[in-house]
């Protein structure tokens, strides 16, 4: 199906601000459609004049559809459809003539102009399906007056207000609650959702004769300077959107002032109980902080245990168990390192480049000035699972190349370079030390580091680990991990 902007462009002579309208107009239109009950077919001109092409169409929520069929992109000549003809060449709603027969069923057919300063863009078909017509109830003749006022300000281009943008995905229907005012901001009548929302906010009487603004302030709790600002949003003085919280409930307000003659008649509220949907933010938002807080602890926990395994290393008179020491306290701080970042996300991933270049900083304090340690490439966001093992098994290899692939007194540098594929990651940490000692079996040798490093790889990350001599000199270690679904 093509795109409003592809039709417009196509067929149309509209500018890019006269486009702009009718997206705001479109993103809005499903408040018409409903209180109509009724469908809304967007026609615009097209550039020669002679035809009008579809460029939105929208179906109600509230009644039966007169079309089965999508009319978008369908292109009419001037003069089959006359209604069209009058609204756009006269500027004014065209409700002239009797119901159409379409498929055995009767459609009121409407025209309302669409104008944008003093130019009129095109038209909206408003197609009412007869089929269920039946004496209207009281909520039904509010919403048919509402939808006149609100067809009204369309065809003098005061609807929809351009400087009031909402998300009509979570901003209220009419559906889910609708309140008229007055001119001086008194109900005069409520929808049955919409009393209910009040009574959950503490309301103990019928809304109808009272000043909303004011009773909506003394519902709410204490807002301070922001009380008249609340009142005035909630008489509908202004296209505004807000939250009110009072008693056991949280309700969503929508204000659209009507001025369906150019002066303010009254207003519509529109209105919606989010108080279950607050409540359930309120337990995310509380387990995100527990969670946090927990890896927060346990970092600080770990870098305890590191403080202690120094202390006792330094009191060690043996060069070899106080390096066994050191190294342990290596370990710990990598798993600390990766518990620092979780605790400062909201959700169990991490950006592991950060991740990396501190193990990577950690790490090149074995040799300082000797060895430069690098990384080139990108390892993305891993999930929890994955990073902690891989931060100490890029430990490890760090440290094994750093104590292991120099002398005492040689220079060089070792590069980490990652490769992110669609569903692995290929890290290489390659040396340009002294090499791999003769007959050396990576997957046999009986250090503790290349155990640890064997068993976190194929046991914890599923993967392939391999050491192999260096093209330039030195050793290269391959490293291939496969990435599950929330990694990629």
């Amino acid at each position: 199906m093509p795109s409003m902007n592809d039709l417009v462009r196509q067929h149309t002579a509209l500018d890019a601000e006269d486009l702009e309208w009718l997206h705001l107009l479109v993103s809005e239109w499903q408040l018409l459609s409903d209180l109509s009950f009724a469908d809304l077919v967007l026609w615009v001109p097209t550039r020669d004049g002679t035809r009008y092409v579809s460029v939105a169409q929208m179906r109600p929520n509230t009644g039966p559809t007169s079309y089965q069929d999508d009319m978008v992109g369908h292109l009419v000549p001037r003069g089959r459809r006359p209604m069209l003809d009058m609204a756009l060449d006269e500027g004014r709603i065209v409700r002239e003539g009797d119901p159409e027969w379409r498929e055995e069923v009767p459609v009121r057919v409407e025209s309302i102009p669409v104008r944008r300063g003093g130019r009129v863009l095109g038209v909206i078909a408003r197609n009412t399906n007869l089929l269920t017509v039946r004496t209207p109830s009281r909520l039904e003749l509010t919403y048919l007056q509402s939808a006149s006022d609100l067809a009204q300000m369309i065809a003098a281009g005061s609807f929809p207000f351009p400087a009031e943008q909402v998300d009509m995905d979570a901003s209220p229907r009419a559906g889910d609650g609708l309140i008229r005012l007055d001119a001086e901001g008194v109900v005069q009548y409520a929808s049955p959702n919409a009393l209910s929302a009040y009574h959950r906010l503490g309301l103990s009487a019928d809304l109808v004769g009272l000043h909303l603004g004011k009773i909506t302030m003394e519902l709410a709790p204490s807002r301070g300077p922001v009380d008249e600002a609340l009142v005035k949003l909630a008489s509908g003085w202004a296209p505004r959107e807000t939250e009110v919280e009072g008693g056991d409930g949280v309700i969503q307000l929508r204000a659209i002032p009507l001025k369906p003659k150019g002066t303010r008649s009254g207003s519509l509220v529109l209105l919606r109980d989010v108080t279950e949907l607050r409540r359930r933010e309120r337990e995310l938002i509380t387990k995100d902080a527990t969670i946090r807080e927990i890896h927060h602890r346990v970092k600080n926990n770990l870098q305890t245990v590191a403080a202690l395994l120094r202390l006792q290393a330094r009191r060690m008179d043996s060069d070899k168990a106080r390096g066994a020491l050191e190294e342990a306290v290596r370990r710990v701080g990598s798993i600390a390192i990766v518990h620092e970042t979780l605790s400062q996300n909201l959700d169990e991933r991490v950006e592991f480049d950060d991740i990396a270049d501190r193990v990577i900083a950690m790490v090149s304090e074995l040799s300082p000035g000797r060895v430069t340690a690098s990384r080139n490439g990108r390892f993305g966001i891993l999930t929890a699972e994955t990073a902690t093992p891989l931060s100490m098994v890029l430990t490890e290899l760090l440290q094994n190349a750093l104590e292991h692939g120099f002398g005492p007194a040689c220079h060089g540098k070792v590069e980490v370079c990652a490769t992110r594929g669609i569903d692995s990651l290929l890290i290489t940490i390659e040396d340009d030390g002294r090499g791999l000692p003769e007959g050396f079996d990576p997957q046999r040798a009986g250090n503790l580091g290349l155990q640890i490093v064997r068993t976190l790889v194929v046991g914890e990350l599923n993967g392939t680990f391999d050491m192999t001599p260096a093209p330039s000199g030195g050793t290269q270690v391959t490293l291939n991990i496969p990435l599950t679904a929330p990694e990629l």
